[in-house]
């Protein structure tokens, strides 16, 4: 299962007013490993940045002069998502744009739902914390995340935040079985489940004796109910 964690930066909030993505940044997980295989690409969007996204990302139009246009990468980033599952915080929005640059770019690029499936993380986090903020920054904190170096945003470092992000909330175990002859493991990979030998020895059971179980009770009395 091939994963791609993506972000964009752009020049401003909507792109049916013409703004454009000046940034790329992307994580590669295979069967929910980080690959290391990642790709990140500053744009030259040949329009102004508004002032507040620039206040959000820090990247000011001198430095993406030198920078390629969306139609010089568009093969090469295509490639590199064809085929795999986007997961993307807020996908509307990072999917709108990357939608509208491939339009721009040629009608024979299509659209994003041509070459990937995507998963929103915001839509994801909504339904497992109903009523609560879920932006990249509260989700980091509830997931115990190292977010201490995001000073600003930037398309590339909120995808790796993002990847671990989702392997929390997405930490559960599937496809584990007990009667398999090989041992199986967790969604993540991590833990073996081996088959336990039909002729092991049987397990000693050692049970409390009388006097145990009179000061256990006596313990259970003085806490009282409430405390459960």
């Amino acid at each position: 299962m091939r994963q791609i964690v993506l972000d964009t930066e752009t020049t401003g909030l909507d792109p049916k007013q013409g703004h454009k993505i000046i940034e790329i940044g992307c994580v590669e997980m295979i069967n929910r490993r980080l690959t290391g295989n990642n790709y990140h690409q500053y744009i030259q969007p040949d329009r102004h940045i508004d002032e507040g996204a620039q206040a959000v990302h820090g990247i000011s139009n001198e430095s993406l002069a030198d920078k390629p246009r969306f139609l010089d990468i568009v093969k090469d980033f295509i490639e590199y998502i064809d085929g795999a599952e986007l997961i993307i915080h807020n996908a509307p929005f990072d999917v709108g744009f990357l939608d509208k640059e491939f339009k721009d770019a040629g009608a024979e690029f299509g659209k994003v739902s041509t070459y990937c499936s995507v998963i929103d993380t915001l839509v994801m986090a909504r339904k497992m914390r109903p009523g609560k903020k879920n932006n990249l920054d509260i989700l980091c904190k509830t997931y115990e995340v190292n977010n201490a170096h995001r000073e600003l945003h930037g398309a590339l470092l909120d995808s790796e935040l993002l990847a671990e992000v989702y392997l929390h909330m997405t930490g559960g175990q599937s496809n584990l079985s007990l009667d398999s002859e090989e041992s199986a493991r967790n969604v993540a990979g991590d833990v073996a489940v081996k088959k336990i030998a039909t002729d092991r020895k049987p397990i000693k059971i050692i049970s409390a004796s009388d006097e145990e179980l009179l000061a256990h009770q006596a313990i259970i009395e003085k806490m009282g109910a409430d405390s459960w």
